[in-house]
């Protein structure tokens, strides 16, 4: 079955520093992908496309603080949040981690609940329906909590696909996802689903949305994928 759980990307040189905080973030109900040096980070977020990065500064290769540059340099990954793990508490280096674009900055040895705390704490900023908060789009409604949609105050009948879609949408409103993106999100990596299925959910999700009447709010993009709005 298909998670909505969203994905860490955990960089960290040490592996023992690595198993804790990996075991600690899969307790927390995050799937965790790891890497253990800056090549490999940079090759996993083009693969994996993580909802947020937890980055060691000091790491053998490229270092954190040039992964976070490169990161929020390009379009494609610079909204992706990234933690980032320092045993440099001096004040001027917290404040080069953040000027470097760093989300938040993290002093060792830290308190792995404290750590835990802030990673959902840029999570609800970036993916706020993992946890369980509401999400508005002009006149649709959607409780994560609940898994109640409703539109004009009308409730409406989803699918739990078409609810993980239409939550996936809600999260980026405008945003253009493909085919391949959709599948990845909404049905998980390790399921092969024909990309067609993904045709045949948006149009269910659209006959969903315009029980009572209005618009379509669903977007097609020719040749690139989907778009809410």
């Amino acid at each position: 079955m298909a998670t909505e759980h969203p994905k860490v990307l955990l960089v960290e040189d040490e592996p023992a520093q690595r198993e804790v905080l990996s075991y600690n973030l899969q307790s927390e109900g995050f799937d965790v992908v790891t890497a253990a040096e800056g090549e490999e980070a940079m090759m996993l977020v083009d693969e994996e496309m993580p909802d947020i990065i937890v980055l060691d500064w000091m790491l053998p290769g490229i270092s954190g603080i040039e992964i976070c540059r490169r990161l929020k340099s390009r379009a494609e990954t610079r909204a992706i949040p990234v933690l980032m793990l320092s045993a440099r508490s001096e004040e001027v280096d917290r404040v080069r981690g953040l000027e470097t674009g760093a989300d938040d900055y993290v002093v060792k040895p830290y308190s792995v609940l404290e750590l835990m705390a802030r990673v959902r704490t840029q999570l609800r900023r970036v993916r706020p329906s993992t946890v369980g908060l509401q999400l508005e789009y002009e006149d649709i409604v959607l409780d994560s909590e609940t898994h109640r949609v409703t539109r004009s105050d009308q409730p409406l009948k989803l699918g739990p696909t078409e609810f993980r879609l239409l939550s996936t949408f809600m999260e980026k409103p405008g945003r253009v996802w493909s085919r391949e993106q959709l599948l990845d999100r909404v049905w998980g990596r390790d399921i092969y689903v024909d990309s067609r299925t993904v045709d045949v959910h948006v149009g269910r999700l659209r006959k969903a949305l315009c029980v009572h009447g209005g618009e379509d709010p669903v977007r097609t993009v020719r040749g690139a994928g989907y778009a809410l709005g």
